[in-house]
């Protein structure tokens, strides 16, 4: 195994232990991965293998977003497995929420963190969690403004942030905390920045009211939410905003785009003292069908080798914790303000019910609110059946609580 893979596995096993929640089914993802590895199909040993061709199998994988930035490296992983691979994309915290329903429609899960795993996996159906990439959570931030801000080569912390919209100097765009991850990992960085600490979040926290105040004057700064971290990209490039929340691989594909278009790029923000990282895990679902555990290993295998693992680097995002390779060194472009040699700390994510406090919380009272005008149908094809539905459909978006 290389001193860059052995880096790698370390970081990551030290990232997996401090997201590990109290009462989670964690154990069902770490633990079986790691006797996956004893069973002779560690990673570091996958150079010197043929590619497992599994003809016929078929695999459905329920994804973030942010993957749909992988397509040409995951088509080329089903020919080359001859697995048909079906992808559907949805915000983590959504796939949680599909985990804790069994996923019945699915054989694979593979969302931005594994938290979401361990709260989700309640029914501990997920085996052979393996990371597959990791990348930070940042603000991208217009390269005129961060200079104008006094943020570029500087340390910048959440309450810098909070100045500048206080001030009205800068509104940004994040996706819901509710429903992707790096809109909630975003959120409880907020949290325990303002509160002054790295780790233990409590539910009594959540009631201090000058963090309430804080983290609503925060949010106040959001100028438009999704449901998604690839849809958020992709509506930040469409329209004319100061700054973004989000992954750094796909700020770099923000950037990309905004160059090639002769537009100003972003400049990447790592805030020091709300930092958190995606180690986008991929899962099996176990519903006892050995011939789609096999496909998926052959997949998650192809996923991990040398040549994939350095395709996927060249899309930004981090394959190995202590930098990036030379071949890739010019995707992490150092004058849109990214750093591959700053050590990254993240925040410890708290335990599940406080998570999970904190997330009503959010919904209920800290974010932004907004607007909404429905146009409801009660014309006459609607009566019967019709009409106690649609009015169904409104007491779970209406009333309080049912909606949380």
């Amino acid at each position: 195994m290389s001193a860059g893979k052995q880096i790698k596995r370390i970081f990551l096993c030290i990232l997996a232990g401090m997201m590990l929640l109290t009462g989670c089914g964690a154990g069902s993802g770490a633990g079986q991965g790691e006797e996956r590895q004893d069973s002779g199909q560690k990673k570091g040993e996958q150079d010197s293998q043929e590619i497992t061709r599994v003809p016929g199998g078929r695999i459905r994988i329920l994804s973030g977003s942010e993957n749909q930035e992988l397509e040409d490296i995951i088509n080329a992983c089903s020919e080359a497995t001859g697995v048909d691979i079906q992808m559907e994309y949805k915000g983590s915290v959504d796939i949680m929420r599909e985990l804790e329903n069994g996923a019945t429609d699915y054989d694979a899960v593979w969302p931005a963190s594994s938290i979401w795993v361990s709260m989700g996996d309640t029914r501990h159906l997920i085996k052979h969690s393996q990371s597959i990439s990791m990348t930070p959570v940042v603000f991208g931030i217009r390269e005129s403004l961060a200079e104008k801000l006094g943020f570029v080569g500087e340390k910048v912390s959440v309450n810098d942030i909070l100045t500048a919209i206080r001030d009205g100097e800068m509104s940004f765009c994040m996706t819901s905390a509710t429903q992707s991850n790096s809109g909630a990992s975003a959120y409880i960085g907020f949290l325990y920045a303002l509160l002054g600490k790295q780790e233990g979040l409590t539910a009594e926290d959540l009631q201090k009211p000058e963090l309430q105040s804080d983290i609503t004057e925060l949010l106040s700064g959001v100028e438009r939410s999704s449901g998604s971290s690839d849809w958020l990209k992709d509506m930040f490039l469409e329209g004319d905003y100061d700054a973004m929340v989000n992954y750094e691989c796909l700020i770099i594909d923000a950037n990309q785009k905004l160059e090639e278009e002769g537009k100003e790029p972003l400049y990447v923000v790592y805030p020091y003292d709300g930092l958190s990282i995606a180690d986008s895990p991929l899962g099996y679902v176990d519903h006892g069908d050995a011939e789609k555990e096999e496909a998926f290993l052959a997949v998650q295998e192809y996923f991990l080798s040398d040549k994939a693992q350095e395709e996927i680097e060249a899309t930004g995002r981090r394959i190995n914790a202590g930098g990036v390779s030379k071949e890739n060194q010019d995707v992490f472009n150092s004058d849109w303000g990214i750093d591959t040699e700053r050590i990254l700390s993240p925040i410890q994510m708290p335990e599940a019910a406080v998570l999970t406090e904190a997330l009503n919380i959010y919904q209920t009272s800290f974010k932004k609110p907004s607007l909404n005008i429905y146009c409801l149908d009660f014309s006459g094809s609607m009566s019967g059946t019709g009409e106690e539905q649609l009015k169904e459909a409104m007491a779970q978006i209406l009333l309080q609580e049912n909606a949380r």
